[in-house]
């Protein structure tokens, strides 16, 4: 398979949408990640969302949140999670992004964006075809988004140093293996220089 990394890539800012997932205050704050901290990833998603805004194109920031746990999914399985305590404000988006202007702002019950959601319809209606995700965490929300972005025709970007996971080893299994074959890979840094 040919490496095409780092080969430049041209991204129309009416064609394209920005998708960070959950980067809100119970998930980027306070918890272990790696390659890249919870702050590193902000501060470069907080860089996609204002290039993105600045050139007017679809920003859309996905939160994971409950009414009253109902909602959530409750599978069983080998690995047994201790019940979460949630604190107030657990589910708000890190201020570093709160308030983008125009921002259209999905809340998931599950780990991927688009089931029960309206991220599709509103990427349809606006004639979007390629999406750049970033967010925490790269094996969960954002692979999970990733396959069923994959799933329904659009083309995608990754920002590699926009996303984190539990450990190194996680997010570096799914930038390797994964992501290339449903997408292409680049930085913030790459991304808001190609964004037209």
């Amino acid at each position: 398979m040919e490496d095409l990394k780092g080969v430049e890539v041209e991204l129309n800012a009416a064609k394209t949408a920005l998708v960070v997932i959950d980067l809100q205050n119970g998930i980027a704050h306070g918890r272990q990640s790696g390659p890249y901290t919870g702050a590193q990833v902000i501060q470069n998603a907080s860089k996609l969302v204002h290039a993105f805004t600045e050139k007017g194109a679809f920003v859309v920031l996905v939160r994971v949140s409950s009414l009253d746990g109902k909602d959530m999914l409750k599978p069983e399985t080998d690995l047994k999670m201790a019940p979460m305590q949630l604190p107030e404000g657990w589910d708000s988006f890190v201020p570093e992004i709160a308030d983008t202007p125009n921002a259209h702002k999905i809340t998931k019950r599950q780990w991927g964006a688009f089931f029960g959601t309206d991220l599709d319809l509103q990427l349809r209606r606006r004639g979007i075809d390629t999406i750049v995700l970033c967010g925490i965490s790269t094996s969960i929300g954002v692979d999970t988004t990733a396959r069923e972005a994959y799933q329904q025709g659009y083309h995608q970007i990754f920002v590699e140093d926009a996303m984190t996971a539990g450990t190194k080893e996680e997010h570096d299994y799914v930038c390797k293996t994964i992501f290339p074959r449903i997408g292409k890979i680049r930085t913030s840094e790459e991304v808001v220089l190609s964004l037209r």
